[in-house]
């Protein structure tokens, strides 16, 4: 039997006479004893020795259709043969029946079986390949799968350097009168000694530690010169502080606990990932959320909610709220916590049904700065009135709080995400550490782009890079290097929220290089908030823009085979409109020369080239 662990897909592994559910297969209503479930997108690298042909029936399993009847489910099953497309099946979906195929192999070396998402993401994509079996010769070596190793994992980001470097975003903002929290990102040598000319009255500047905080009692736009400076020499620029303009200017930046931890989570977890926030150096590069997701609070029962006020409880794992808080807070960096608007959170813990304003004012009281709230268990035609019922409620606390709707992208959450209060809401389903996941969910965001801005952002879900697991033993990202390097480079592109979802403990240089480009991270915090757009895919190679604020473009070239990539007509592509003045590689951090006719490089499969462009006149 083959070593179906060696098939690549989006979510879960293949099974063998099953589908990924672990169901019996059963495609249009019609059962079948033997093949393979797999799930979107997929890819099986088949090497063969005479034979002959490829037989299967293949569909979408029927595990997907809702109880109601829904036909859920898209996808495409295509056949490439010595890595030649022979065959490509229409759009197959949840309900209909199988298609067959037979495949001729006459003198092939290698066959190649791929699953994609039909354009439109990867939920409920399972895809079975009924009674899929290659015939061959008597005398030949049996067929292997195999997957081919990925390139090494390279640093291209160089260090930062000694003297100093402000970084981050450069806008930050807060309510009139509210409590204010930023810390200034820097760079370079410590010790650092930070200043502020034009300071709005009522903030403060520790000259330590680059932490302004206070209260601001008039709304506008302050114009605040900020220093940074050490033995080997000083960095300024303007930063804006807008008061009574909304929240989240720019997209935020932190860790979350889910895709680590899941239920393991607890106070010291939150602890040490705040001190890794400082002692890694992420917060000189504008990182400053610690987000605690789910399995905080208590379990429904008598004792889930204080007895008087009705304010939910944390649980044993959580004895001292407040007290975290001001440790988070303590560091210059800011405290999320998660909750739903239903009986319910996901992993079945007391929500806020009921307690919409008790709980908004416990977070209150103990500091909490951001607020992921996340549907799970409650009927679908409520949705936006209970988004918009806690909106309008977070407007009434009296400290600013981030709000992020997490309800999967129902019924076209961007369309009124920004009227229900929200600064954030996700746009899918939950993202894991595979290529069909990630790239499924990253380049499908181009129908939200119109919605995204300042104060209110399209969200395809937490980094998936560094040490995963969703609790309690952290394993490696199943991304290759080059997939990496293409999910902080699109997410930056989209304008996405960067929550990163790993052990902060264990924070090797590589992931760090992903995580430190500030050159990567201008482009994401860049304050026009344009969403990436596509604007062409020519051989595999899809190519998005993005206007920045200088008048430069993000132009992002990302080789979405299976194959490396030439990208010279792409670049044509880039520079049809105007010449190009300056074309800078951000990982690499160097301007590249010579290129107003052309670019001649190779894009890696599943990698990207990621570029700072300037017209020219």
């Amino acid at each position: 039997a083959m070593d179906l662990r060696k098939v690549e897909q989006g979510w879960e592994y293949a099974r063998t006479d099953s589908s990924v559910d672990g169901n019996r297969l059963r495609i249009g209503g019609q059962p079948f004893e033997h093949g393979v479930g797999t799930h979107a997108d997929a890819i099986a690298r088949i090497r063969l020795d005479d034979a002959r042909t490829f037989v299967a029936d293949v569909g979408v399993d029927d595990e997907v259709i809702s109880t109601n009847g829904a036909r859920r489910g898209s996808v495409r099953f295509s056949f490439l043969v010595d890595r030649k497309p022979v065959l490509t099946t229409p759009v197959m979906r949840g309900g209909e029946s199988a298609r067959h195929v037979a495949i001729d192999l006459r003198g092939a070396h290698e066959l190649w079986l791929l699953v994609d998402g039909a354009g439109d993401g990867i939920n409920y994509d399972h895809a079975d390949w009924a009674n899929a079996h290659i015939v061959q010769s008597l005398d030949a070596a049996p067929p292997i799968l195999y997957r081919p190793a990925a390139r090494p994992a390279i640093v291209l980001t160089p260090p930062a350097p000694a003297t100093p470097r402000i970084n981050g975003p450069a806008i930050t903002a807060a309510s009139v009168r509210h409590p204010f929290l930023f810390r200034i990102p820097a760079t370079g040598d410590g010790p650092m000694r930070f200043s502020a000319r034009q300071l709005p009255r009522g903030l403060t500047l520790d000259p330590r530690t680059g932490i302004i905080t206070g209260s601001v009692a008039r709304s506008g736009r302050y114009t605040v010169r900020v220093r940074a400076q050490n033995a080997r020499g000083s960095d300024e620029r303007n930063l804006t502080i807008a008061i009574g303009e909304g929240l989240a200017l720019t997209p935020p930046m932190g860790w979350n606990s889910w895709n680590v931890w899941g239920c393991a989570v607890d106070a010291q977890k939150i602890r040490d990932a705040a001190d890794q926030m400082i002692s890694t150096g992420l917060v000189q590069h504008g990182w400053n959320y610690v987000n605690i997701d789910d399995c905080w609070m208590r379990k429904p029962g008598p004792d889930a909610r204080e007895p008087h006020t009705g304010a939910i409880l944390s649980n044993e794992n959580f004895p001292d709220m407040r007290g975290l808080a001001d440790y988070v807070h303590a560091r210059g960096l800011k405290l999320g916590i998660y909750i739903g608007p239903n009986e319910r959170t996901c992993q079945q813990y007391e929500a806020s049904i009921g307690h919409e304003r008790a709980d908004l004012e416990q977070f209150s009281r103990w500091g909490i700065d951001y607020v992921k709230y996340d549907w799970c268990s409650a009927r679908r035609d409520s949705v936006q009135i209970k988004y918009e019922k806690f909106g309008a409620l977070i407007k009434t606390m009296p400290r600013d709080i981030v709000y992020s709707l997490c309800e999967y992208g129902m019924d076209s959450v961007w369309t009124w995400g920004a009227q229900a209060g929200g600064n954030l809401w996700r746009t899918t389903g939950d993202i894991v550490d595979t290529w069909g996941s990630m790239s499924g969910i990253g380049f499908n965001q181009e129908r939200m782009a119109p919605h995204a801005g300042p104060g209110h952002w399209n969200d395809p879900d937490m980094l998936v890079v560094g040490m995963l697991g969703w609790g309690p033993t952290p394993r490696p990202t199943r991304l290759t290097p080059d997939e990496q390097y293409t999910h902080i480079s699109l997410w930056s592109m989209l304008a996405a929220p960067l929550l990163i979802g790993a052990d902060m403990t264990k924070l090797d240089a590589f992931t760090l290089n992903l995580l430190t480009n500030d050159e990567v991270i201008a482009i994401n915090q860049d304050p026009l908030g344009n969403q990436a757009t596509r604007v062409a895919s020519i051989n595999d190679v899809d190519v998005y823009t993005r206007r920045l604020v200088d008048g430069s473009w993000g132009v992002g070239l990302f080789n979405r085979s299976y194959d490396d990539q030439a990208i010279d007509s792409a670049w044509r592509t880039v520079i049809g409109k105007d010449s190009a003045q300056r074309v800078r590689d951000v990982w690499k951090q160097v301007d590249l020369a010579g290129l107003n006719t052309g670019l001649h490089a190779q894009v890696p499969t599943h990698g990207v080239l990621l570029l700072r462009v300037w017209p020219g006149t």
